[in-house]
């Protein structure tokens, strides 16, 4: 358990998740209902204890900036796209965290006052303290800069006790575990070693990011369910990375 979570787990967490979840096995540019369903079932448990809960999302099963761009799209473009399709994501989320009776705000980096409100960080904060769930999207407003940076550039903003990244698999490895089946899964990671491993946690800027802040870092496998409750618990799921 971390030093900052309590005996009862954390107070305020942030949530870090791809936009490929979103489209479960469908194929890319879809989000599939079941997938939403899941996701958002498995974040109102880990709500239902009590937990101040803000959510960063992705937009992979919709656009990649900057592998899809090809030679047609500059970078700069290719990324604003990229943040649109998070608020396309964060609606998804919104509409049916809300079907399950939780209130919910989306918070935009860009401006888009007919859909979102614009993101500020003492009402984010204190719509946190009602117990409304806030989604962040538009990652951080600027291009260059991925949706696992604003994941951990909100975190420590809105003084978050840890940043909870759910993945595809159970934690980070040694190798990719999908190639290479003997590949180890660590239980616990210095930021550093990340870092100078080039192991596949986050970006660099977000992990250097958490790094510099003391925040602490906990991968683990969305799939699994209940595991979003058990990390907010403080029970011990997938990779910690810490000083």
């Amino acid at each position: 358990m971390s030093p900052r979570a309590a005996k009862k787990g954390y107070k305020r967490v942030l949530l870090k998740l791809s936009g490929e979840a979103l489209s479960g096995t469908a194929r890319r540019g879809i989000i599939d209902p079941g997938a939403l369903t899941h996701i958002c079932a498995e974040v109102k448990k880990a709500h239902a204890l009590k937990v101040e809960i803000a959510i960063v999302i992705g937009a992979g099963n919709i656009w990649r900036g900057a592998q899809d761009r090809g030679g047609a799209i500059q970078r700069v473009t290719a990324d604003y796209m990229g943040m649109l399709a998070t608020i396309i994501n964060a609606l998804a989320l919104q509409d049916s965290l809300e079907s399950m009776d939780i209130a919910t705000r989306v918070q935009t980096a860009i401006e888009i006052p007919k859909l979102s409100e614009a993101y500020i960080r003492r009402r984010a904060i204190r719509h946190l303290e009602k117990g409304r769930i806030v989604i962040f999207a538009a990652g951080t407003g600027n291009p260059y800069f991925s949706t696992d940076t604003a994941a951990a550039l909100r975190a420590v903003e809105i003084e978050a006790d840890v940043v909870l990244k759910a993945t595809k698999v159970d934690g980070v490895y040694d190798d990719d575990p999908v190639r290479n089946k003997k590949a180890k899964l660590y239980k616990r990671l210095r930021y550093m070693d990340a870092i100078k491993r080039r192991l596949r946690v986050m970006d660099a800027t977000a992990i250097t990011l958490c790094m510099e802040n003391k925040m602490p870092l906990v991968v683990f496998n969305l799939a699994t369910r209940g595991n979003i409750a058990k990390a907010v618990s403080g029970v011990r799921v997938g990779t910690i990375l810490e000083e």
